[in-house]
């Protein structure tokens, strides 16, 4: 080797991103990673999340404050509310880049809020139709067919005559109806029957509502079979 002259290093490349290397300007900062565009997303799946579970109570709510109101224990129809969650199904509608899932979720809870809202103006139109004619032609009026202080048995089938019934007369007592919709509540009775017929290999199951201390229960008793 020649004296003056050392050997040669090789250049060291900057990598891209770091400071001062190629892709960033001196004082640039860096570009955020996908852990915040993921924590952006998660945060606002939770909020909608949120918002759906809200969603759903309040359709619950409304169908029981709607029972109320058939049952006289509420003045008039709960038409606020009703506008209100129809307004908020509208604007969940119209928000942008809505994953599958939740608009497959958002399309189920419109579904069932359609459902009940038909349901509603059927019976009000009903209503309003019977005391039309009860105006001229008063009716006499009908037996009741199911009596839920009677009490009420569940087999194999379940009328939806004899579900309603039950509900409705839980949902007569402002601050003792129930806190789930009528759909809910056929699965609850139908577990209760399931149960007690496997325990006592009894037939039938009969519902009846008492009063306890002030307030409204569903009592359950099995039936014995028919001959035993």
């Amino acid at each position: 080797m020649r004296p003056g002259f050392g050997t040669a290093q090789p250049a060291q490349t900057a990598r891209p991103g770091a400071p001062g290397g190629p892709g960033q300007r001196p004082g640039q900062p860096a570009l955020p990673g996908a852990g915040a565009a993921f924590s952006v997303a998660a945060r606002r799946a939770s909020s909608l999340n949120e918002t759906f579970d809200q969603l759903s109570r309040d359709i619950r709510l409304l169908q029981i404050e709607f029972e109320k109101f058939f049952n006289g224990a509420l003045p008039v129809p709960p038409d606020e509310m009703r506008n209100r969650i129809q307004l908020q199904i509208r604007q969940l509608r119209n928000l942008k880049q809505v994953s599958t899932l939740d608009a497959f979720r958002l399309g189920d809870i419109e579904a069932r809020f359609n459902s009940y809202n038909e349901l509603f103006n059927r019976r009000i139109r009903d209503r309003e139709e019977g005391r039309r004619a009860g105006a001229v032609h008063p009716p006499a009026p009908a037996a009741q067919r199911f009596d839920p202080r009677q009490g009420i048995n569940f087999g194999g089938r379940f009328e939806p005559e004899a579900v309603e019934a039950l509900y409705n007369g839980l949902a007569s007592r402002p601050g003792d109806g129930p806190r789930f919709d009528l759909d809910s509540f056929e699965k609850y009775l139908a577990r209760q029957v399931a149960a007690l017929r496997e325990k006592t290999g009894c037939d039938q199951v009969q519902f009846r509502l008492a009063e306890e201390d002030g307030k409204l229960k569903l009592k359950a008793r099995p039936v014995p079979r028919a001959g035993s």
